[in-house]
């Protein structure tokens, strides 16, 4: 990661109002040079050709960094750490659980905490639907699943009485939501608080944030 990347960086967070210190830069762009070098043999993110990796990656993880208030979040289907480690650089008073089944890519993500010197985060390799923490986690974020609904499915346990699901897309979910509004129908354990629509500085590509809260009791 040379000049071009940290000015790249440094001025993509602040397109998105986030300002950040040459700590910040530093551990970030260490995390993408660490990604870089093991996806060579462990394939943990797509390497197509035209993929803008820093605004894939990084800039892509830290649009939501304004919705990250924790103090415990549970990152799902982590796969190598995103968006859970971006986060974590950004938010040392927040505590960060990654999860993900896929045990090398697990490897990767222990490696890239110590290495980093990440305090904030604990690495779990274990199917969400498996995993029983002694206590529930005020926001679950992923990335990765299918749906929405899905990830309710497979997460929704994870989450304390009053917690959030942040849960990143590409278009806004039409479908998404209306299939949430007909589980709400029949079982009214969660509700749409919000869609937010995130700008990601060079992606070339529409990004929301669906915001699911739990009905109370």
């Amino acid at each position: 990661m040379g000049t071009d990347d940290r000015a790249c960086l440094h001025d993509g967070a602040a397109r998105m109002g986030i300002t950040l210190t040459p700590a910040q830069e530093t551990s970030l762009l260490h995390y993408l040079a660490l990604l870089l070098k093991w996806n060579k043999v462990y394939n943990l993110i797509s390497r197509r050709a035209n993929d803008n990796l820093l605004a894939l990656h990084l800039l892509d993880s830290l649009s939501v960094l304004p919705y990250i208030n924790g103090p415990s979040v549970v990152d799902v289907g982590s796969g190598a750490g995103l968006p859970g480690i971006p986060l974590a650089i950004m938010s040392p008073d927040c505590h960060f659980t990654l999860l993900d089944s896929n045990s090398k890519k697990g490897g990767f993500r222990t490696q890239a905490v110590i290495e980093l010197g990440l305090k904030n985060i604990t690495v779990v390799s274990a199917r969400a639907e498996e995993f029983r923490p002694e206590q529930g986690f005020d926001q679950v974020i992923s990335r990765a699943f299918a749906t929405i609904t899905d990830m309710l499915a497979v997460a929704g346990h994870l989450a304390t009485p009053s917690g959030r699901f942040l849960a990143m897309k590409g278009l806004y979910p039409h479908d998404e939501l209306a299939e949430l509004a007909e589980l709400a129908k029949t079982a009214p354990t969660y509700r749409l608080d919000t869609v937010h629509e995130l700008k990601v500085p060079d992606l070339g590509a529409e990004r929301h944030l669906a915001i699911v809260a739990r009905v109370a009791d």
